[in-house]
C-alpha cells in the first residue's frame, strides 16, 4: 500500500493575502470557510488531473522565521520558466537565495510571507 499527497497545507499570518497569491498562482478557486476560525480552501480548476491536492491556508500566530523544511516544487505548465517567475513575482513572489547555483535545475522563490517553493526548469 502507497500514500499520495492530497492535501498541502500553509500555516499563514495573513490568510487572505496568502489565499489570493496561492489561488493565483495556481489558478486556484479560492473557497472560504465560515467556521470562524479563518481558514479558506483553494481547489484545483476543473480541468486538473483527478487527484490533484488541494491547498488548506490556516492561521499561525507568529510569522516565520526561519527555512522551510519542507516546501513545493512547482512545474510550469504553459510557456517559459522565466516568464512563469516574473509572473510569480508579480503577484507578490520574491527571489530567494538558499545556496543555489545558477546552474540548478530550479529557481527558489518566497511566497508573501516567506515561505519558499521552487520553480523548477
Amino acid at each position: 500500500m502507497t500514500c499520495s499527497v492530497t492535501q498541502w497545507t500553509i500555516d499563514a499570518h495573513d490568510i487572505e493575502l496568502m489565499a489570493d497569491f496561492w489561488s493565483e498562482a495556481l489558478g486556484y478557486h479560492i473557497e472560504t470557510d465560515d467556521n470562524g476560525e479563518g481558514t479558506c480552501h483553494l481547489l484545483p480548476p476543473a480541468a486538473a488531473p483527478r487527484g490533484a491536492p488541494t491547498v488548506w491556508i490556516q492561521h499561525a500566530g507568529d510569522p516565520k522565521t526561519t527555512k522551510n523544511r519542507a516546501h513545493p516544487d512547482l512545474r510550469v505548465n504553459h510557456g517559459e520558466v522565466d516568464a512563469e517567475v516574473d509572473r510569480l513575482v508579480s503577484l507578490g513572489a520574491s527571489h530567494a537565495d538558499v545556496g543555489q547555483s545558477p546552474d540548478d535545475p530550479f529557481v527558489v522563490l518566497r511566497d508573501p510571507e516567506g515561505n519558499e517553493f521552487c520553480v523548477l526548469r
